[in-house]
């Protein structure tokens, strides 16, 4: 990952390092060839300024355990505890469950936020052993979602309408996004599916935002043809207005 404004201009060193030939720096620009990369790390030991830097580790249950513990005080004086977020952790299954069951047998609430988008055995397992399902629900216009997402909303709507019959704590999480899922027909959609589903204790609706382009930057990947927006206040606050009315609770962040 490159910080470049952290880069010094005069300053070569992670150049030579490099047993790829990965990085390049010409006119006091530097620029790293990710094919090249075999993430050796000699580029991060050689540069002074920490604007080059390899993210992502590999660690186990136990050191993630000891980070948890280190909090324990103040899970059990909010009620908080630990959510599991990405990316996508379902991604890694038994890691995930293997750190969930520890943490149920410590007492600590736990909490996983997913796509939906996985074979339902995996969700179910993961759910078992979860306090709290955080559940991305983006578009509900199928065309659309493959259209910006890449793939077909049909498992993630089955998924999560399989889920919510045991009747287990779910929140739904909404990224708005304007002209995509804020009109009034992908909401009114998104209404009649969730009162087909139970134990939905909340909505949450998430305005976006444009947070990740810095790490776009970083990781050199491309930017979206699109210049996605958050509607205004006033629509989010509509939106908010018209799930209230079918008795879900909702609220703008979470």
């Amino acid at each position: 990952m490159l910080r470049a404004e952290r880069c010094a201009e005069e300053c070569r060193d992670c150049v030579p390092v490099c047993p790829q030939g990965a990085i390049t720096k010409k006119s006091q620009v530097i620029s790293i060839d990710h094919a090249k990369c075999d993430l050796c790390e000699k580029c991060e030991e050689a540069c002074i300024y920490e604007a080059v830097e390899c993210v992502g580790r590999e660690t186990s249950v136990q050191d993630i355990l000891e980070e948890v513990e280190k909090d324990r005080i103040f899970y059990e004086e909010s009620g908080g505890g630990v959510t599991f977020s990405g990316g996508e952790p379902l991604a890694q299954p038994d890691f995930l469950l293997a750190l969930l069951r520890e943490l149920k047998g410590r007492n600590i609430h736990t909490a996983v936020d997913t796509s939906g988008f996985v074979p339902f055995d995996i969700l179910d397992k993961v759910s078992q052993e979860a306090d709290l399902l955080l559940f991305d629900l983006k578009i509900m216009d199928k065309e659309k979602h493959l259209k910006f997402t890449g793939e077909s909303n049909s498992l993630i709507l089955e998924n999560l309408r399989k889920h919510s019959r045991d009747r287990k704590k779910i929140i739904i999480r909404v990224p708005v996004l304007e002209g995509l899922n804020d009109d009034e027909k992908s909401i009114q959609k998104m209404v009649e599916y969730l009162r087909t589903c139970g134990g939905i204790e909340e909505i949450n609706l998430l305005p976006h935002h444009k947070g990740g382009e810095a790490k776009r930057k970083r990781l050199n990947r491309s930017f979206p043809a699109i210049d996605f927006r958050a509607p205004s206040d006033q629509r989010v606050e509509e939106i908010k207005n018209h799930l209230s009315a079918y008795g879900f609770s909702v609220k703008v962040g979470g």
